[in-house]
């Protein structure tokens, strides 16, 4: 049975996961692989299940990212499949999703060279900080923090930035420096573990990610904004925050290629490993099919 790990040729950052994750799909009985999705000599068809990992760079050529995992959808079992994969590569599903009843941290989007003054939405939110960063953007690629006393450099940025994309602003939640940013991992049908992310956008030391528990009302928010999604994917990260009043927001739903913090969890890289090979038992244009342990549970 093989298995693809869907990388780029030029890895941004390094993947703490990758290592850990081959081992443990190797001790599986898999013969997993990584494959650079911008490799032209890839070929997704030589594999029973393809798992979109870490294809950070996809960013900067979205339509050609959406190409190759439409070609792969076609070649093999791709997971996160290709439906889910583009949706959830521009940050417009916040709307989707806000539409089906979670609670988002406030957007405003800017599209490419548009001429909306900051000042406008800023005023109109009662905002006193504000992110700025792309609409399809990964890690902190063209993300600044601005204090509205800072505008004319928040609107110099703003300019900038959309000349290349499409932009959008938030306010800066607060709470990342205190309670944190925590994020929930979801994998083969359950919430596994959660971590606590440094704050990456403070003035102080970024710190290190923590494993936490997962609180009550964080495992509700969770699921109800995986409901839509949960019978496709594989896995799943729900970034949380909450606001002054300490209700939960949603700072993001990555459903792509999200670092899912497997060594910080062992048994959640057990298994994410042994859900990849029975999903790639099921795959009807398997070699060879899955036999004996429990298929991939939805």
């Amino acid at each position: 049975m093989r298995i693809a790990l869907a990388t780029c040729l030029k890895l941004p950052e390094p993947d703490p996961d990758q290592q850990p994750l081959l081992r443990e799909l190797r001790a599986c009985g898999a013969d997993a692989q990584m494959l650079a999705w911008d490799d032209p000599a890839a070929d997704c068809a030589r594999f029973d299940l393809c798992v979109i990992r870490s294809t950070w760079n996809y960013i900067h050529d979205l339509p050609g990212f959406l190409a190759w995992a439409k070609q792969a959808s076609r070649q093999t079992l791709l997971l996160n499949p290709w439906h889910i994969v583009r949706w959830n590569s521009h940050k417009s599903y916040f709307k989707t999703l806000a539409a089906r009843g979670s609670r988002t941290v406030p957007t405003v989007f800017y599209p490419r060279q548009g001429r909306r003054p900051l000042r406008g939405s800023i005023s109109r939110h009662g905002w006193d900080e504000v992110v700025i960063k792309p609409q399809v953007g990964a890690a902190s690629y063209l993300t600044r923090r601005f204090n509205t006393r800072r505008l004319p450099a928040a609107e110099r940025f703003l300019a900038s930035s959309s000349a290349q994309r499409p932009m959008m602003i938030q306010p800066y939640v607060k709470s990342v420096e205190t309670s944190g940013e925590r994020s929930l991992i979801y994998l083969a049908g359950k919430l596994t573990h959660a971590v606590r992310k440094p704050p990456s956008l403070a003035a102080g030391p970024a710190g290190e990610v923590a494993v936490c528990g997962i609180k009550a009302d964080e495992r509700r928010f969770a699921l109800a904004a995986l409901d839509a999604y949960r019978k496709d994917i594989l896995y799943a990260r729900v970034d949380l925050a909450r606001d002054a009043a300490g209700g939960l927001m949603l700072m993001e739903l990555e459903l792509v290629e999200p670092s899912l913090y497997l060594i910080q969890e062992p048994r959640a890289l057990r298994l994410f490993a042994r859900s990849c090979v029975a999903a790639a038992g099921e795959n009807p244009r398997s070699s060879i099919r899955q036999r004996g342990p429990a298929r991939l549970r939805r």
